[in-house]
């Protein structure tokens, strides 16, 4: 039974003074690391159609003319997934610093030189992996807009939600105002011809560029090197104008929750968090496929109406589905018997930036060259079927070493760079292991 609102579900803890150190097994939040543990497969899922094929196919919807069952897998996760969970992520990264500062500030210890330490090791360890493994990295992203949130840690609550909503709508502006440039310059005679030629000739050039990065991804490491940084600039733009401000708004919006206080007092919230689910998934779900039958009207890349208004929806819906998702999980993970059965997310959570990287060793492998080469020879739906098999070998691993070690093996190195120290890895052998749901 849920308790009166205004009371707190659990009590906060009491750190005192000491020694600032990385927050330990038994101090974390279960439901972060499950939410943290599920966005982990949605981020693969989405994922696995850039490791497997061109960007350009995204672009030009080459999927078109795919098998049936192809097309349904796309349409799926392009409804479902797409977006919803680099959404949660990066929600989970601002929540993240609002702990980390709460409980550095009860330890008396300096958050800032901390913090920027921090951001520092990700973005190394981000542009290893962008430069060295896969152009769709988004840790670069999150180490150099973490510094923005800096700006904003003893901001108002007030200020930093207008921030996090204009921060939001700017993709949004963008493509509106540029949807509009572009209908207007059809209005022209000469305009229209010189937008029609100037789209065919870009669809020509993307489809030169889709052959060239399949032929580039099944040659070498060289040569998949040297393709990997003409992605990097072909995503620039797009990374810029719509990616950056959606994580920073994200960024923002976890750092409210986090300043609230708000998983400490979740029987206050259990009925907003049903209200997510009861009406934010409907809603969030129809949004989502609203965009997607834009997608198949128009293309993605397509500059219409009807792309401008699938756009809307998905700039409504996203959120909702995701954060529907998380209020979903977040109830269930209240119950014990599904606290149970959650808790090897919670695992893979706890583990999520190894998970990450190493989503991406396998599936480069499994693709590139210089692996298994099977770039560009499977579908959405051979995608969607590997992604259940990583994963699922991936909750299994997760469990096993967590019965172990404190950390997974980067999250130790970046705490130990973090903190300036080899920080232990080992668990004492009185520790439970983690598939009874530590609160952590």
């Amino acid at each position: 039974m849920d308790s009166p609102r205004g009371t707190e579900s659990r009590a906060q803890p009491a750190l005192g003074g000491g020694p600032v150190m990385p927050i330990q097994p038994g101090e974390r939040l279960v439901e972060v690391d499950i939410l943290r543990g599920f966005a982990v497969f949605g981020i693969l899922l989405v994922n696995m159609a850039y490791f497997s094929a061109p960007l350009a196919e995204a672009w030009l919807e080459m999927s078109s003319d795919r098998p049936l069952v192809d097309r349904l897998a796309r349409w799926a996760i392009r409804t479902l997934a797409e977006g919803k969970f680099y959404t949660l992520f990066s929600f989970l990264f601002g929540l993240g610093m609002a702990i980390q500062m709460q409980r550095i500030a009860d330890r008396g210890g300096r958050f800032v030189r901390l913090y920027v330490r921090r951001l520092l090791v990700l973005l190394a360890i981000g542009l290893a992996h962008a430069l060295l493994l896969w152009f769709g990295d988004i840790l670069t992203l999150y180490a150099l807009v973490g510094f923005l949130l800096l700006l904003f840690r003893k901001r108002s609550l007030t200020t930093i939600v207008v921030w996090a909503v204009l921060a939001y709508t700017v993709p949004l502006v963008f493509t509106g105002g540029f949807t509009v440039a572009f209908k207007v310059g059809q209005l022209v005679p000469q305009g229209r011809s010189a937008i029609q030629e100037e789209m065919a000739n870009w669809q020509d050039e993307v489809a030169q560029q889709a052959e060239e990065c399949v032929v580039a991804y099944r040659g070498s490491f060289g040569d998949a090197l040297e393709q990997r940084l003409v992605d990097h600039g072909a995503l620039l733009g797009v990374t810029a104008m719509y990616m950056m401000p959606n994580v920073f708004a994200l960024f923002l919006l976890g750092l409210y929750v986090g300043r609230r206080r708000i998983l400490y007092r979740l029987d206050y919230y259990a009925r907003d968090l049903r209200w997510l689910v009861v009406c934010g998934l409907p809603l969030g779900l129809l949004c989502n496929v609203g965009y997607t039958a834009s997608v198949e009207i128009g293309g993605l890349a397509g500059v219409t109406w009807v792309t401008l208004g699938g756009y809307a929806l998905n700039w409504i819906g996203t959120p909702l589905l995701s954060f529907g998702y998380a209020a979903a999980i977040i109830l269930l993970a209240r119950r014990e018997r599904w606290r149970r059965r959650m808790a090897p997310l919670a695992a893979v959570g706890r583990m999520a930036l190894t998970n990450y990287l190493l989503q991406t060793i396998v599936c480069t492998t499994l693709f590139y060259g210089y692996g298994f080469g099977l770039f560009d020879k499977i579908g959405a739906a051979g995608g969607l079927l590997l992604t259940v098999v990583i994963y699922a070998l991936q909750i299994p691993l997760s469990v096993w070493w967590l019965r172990t070690f404190r950390f997974g093996p980067l999250e130790w190195l970046w705490r130990s760079a973090t903190y300036g120290v080899w920080q232990p890895m080992h668990l004492p052998r009185s520790f439970p292991p983690p598939t009874q749901g530590l609160i952590g």
